[in-house]
């Protein structure tokens, strides 16, 4: 009886009958009676609408404050990842320990380049991304984005080929977070639709398009990451479509390799922020080539630079640092680095802690977490450098999963700044620069 009783009034509904509750009284101004008027209260706005409508306006508000925490929180594992991965590649291993290893690396980097992706996704709506200016390693970063598409296709079964060109400078000053962020999704996509045969990478300078004598002399240069793939191919009409968020190519290529779509959206937002762009084209004889086009500043290397990629880290042997962490694993992964790098840690959880700490013992450096509980990072900086001599001119080293933190950071008084994950060579050259910095100022 009740389904019945539920099926009558939904059908009086639908012939337009209105539920006595929703016809509003209004008061007639002659007479001062009130009277039942359908109309007017059919056209009255409810208050209940216009509820989504904030939530709209606050939603990527809220989204991107939520998807930077998750980048921060999410960074602090991957940063033990792959630190000790680092650390395991440089020990004596047999070949099957090595590729397990690099196959470890290579996931927890791509991971951390969807961290990076999804956070800029977020800010697409808004003011445009912050490109970072830091000096790094270029034909490091090719040789590691090279060696991730190798172990990759090896764990499939496919050939890889890397080729990085000589004329390629060996430092630069760009934004080599994002980069490779970008690099590891188009590697993960030449992958994932590549069944057999073959990847190549190819990494060379390439002339500037635009304004070319200008950026010649203030040493801005292209750089051209090619990936080639024998994967299942594009027609013209599908890469069109490839670069709209929250799209792929066809719907039997979603259901059949998965994914949201959204990689390819957000690499080519990276690659026009970074001055260039990303194109795809058919490859002959079957494939698709994405071509990654950014332009960097070319760069001297540091006097202290090693001479190769398996020397190493440089290091100032000894320093005793206060870090300010309140993750457990990032505390252990900290120590097992900084060990490792020769250094004595000693750890506390809160920011409020930092300057009575200081005072009580005799250290080198400090590495100061931003996102912590009580008092922010920032905060807790400030009031470090509001200390008498010398406490107030210790070495400060800023660490965070969010890159925007570093202004706010150096504003307050950081002397370097990392995001996170954090290779100990990031750790160990940010400290002997910084310490080299704060001794000759004295």
């Amino acid at each position: 009886m009740a389904t019945s009783s539920r099926g009558r009034r939904s059908k009086r509904r639908a012939k337009g009958a209105l539920p006595k509750t929703r016809a509003a009284k209004t008061r007639d101004s002659k007479t001062g009676k009130t009277k039942t008027g359908k109309t007017k209260a059919a056209a009255k706005p409810r208050r209940t609408r216009a509820a989504p409508k904030t939530s709209a306006r606050s939603g990527p508000g809220m989204v991107e404050t939520a998807l930077a925490a998750f980048a921060h929180e999410v960074r602090t594992p991957l940063t033990g990842i792959l630190a000790i991965s680092n650390l395991l590649a440089t020990s004596e291993l047999g070949e099957r320990e090595r590729r397990w290893v690099d196959t470890i690396r290579a996931g927890a980097e791509h991971l951390a380049s969807l961290a990076t992706l999804f956070v800029d996704a977020a800010r697409s709506e808004g003011p445009g991304l912050e490109i970072r200016q830091d000096f790094f390693d270029l034909r490091t970063l090719a040789r590691h984005a090279g060696d991730s598409l190798a172990g990759r296709a090896t764990a499939k079964g496919l050939r890889a080929s890397v080729e990085v060109s000589d004329r390629l400078p060996a430092f630069a000053v760009g934004d080599p977070v994002r980069l490779r962020a970008a690099l590891e999704n188009l590697i993960d996509n030449a992958v994932k639709f590549t069944e057999q045969g073959s990847i190549e990478l190819r990494v060379a300078p390439v002339p500037a398009a635009k304004n070319a004598a200008k950026r010649q002399a203030d040493g801005r240069i292209g750089v051209a990451f090619a990936i080639s793939d024998s994967g299942i191919g594009l027609t013209l009409s599908e890469v069109k479509r490839l670069f709209r968020p929250f799209s792929q190519a066809n719907v039997s290529i979603a259901a059949r390799f998965g994914g949201s779509g959204l990689g390819l959206s957000s690499v080519k937002q990276l690659a026009r922020a970074m001055g260039g762009d990303v194109v795809a084209a058919q490859r002959s004889g079957g494939g698709t080539t994405f071509t990654l086009n950014v332009v960097l500043v070319a760069a001297e290397g540091p006097a202290s630079a090693p001479a190769s990629e398996g020397a190493a880290a440089p290091s100032s042997q000894g320093l005793r640092l206060l870090s300010v962490e309140d993750n457990p694993f990032g505390r252990v992964v900290l120590n097992t680095i900084l060990t490792e790098l020769g250094h004595h840690a000693e750890f506390i959880g809160q920011g409020e802690g930092a300057t009575d700490r200081l005072g009580q013992g005799a250290f080198d450096a400090v590495l100061m977490d931003m996102v912590l509980p009580g008092i922010s990072g920032v905060e807790a900086i400030k009031r470090i450098r509001a200390l008498p001599p010398p406490h107030g001119r210790i070495v400060i080293v800023g660490i965070s999963g969010r890159a925007e933190d570093e202004a706010a950071a150096r504003a307050a008084g950081a002397d370097a700044f990392l995001v996170k994950p954090v290779s100990p060579r990031a750790l160990a050259t940010a400290l002997l620069e910084a310490t080299r910095r704060a001794a000759a100022a004295t």
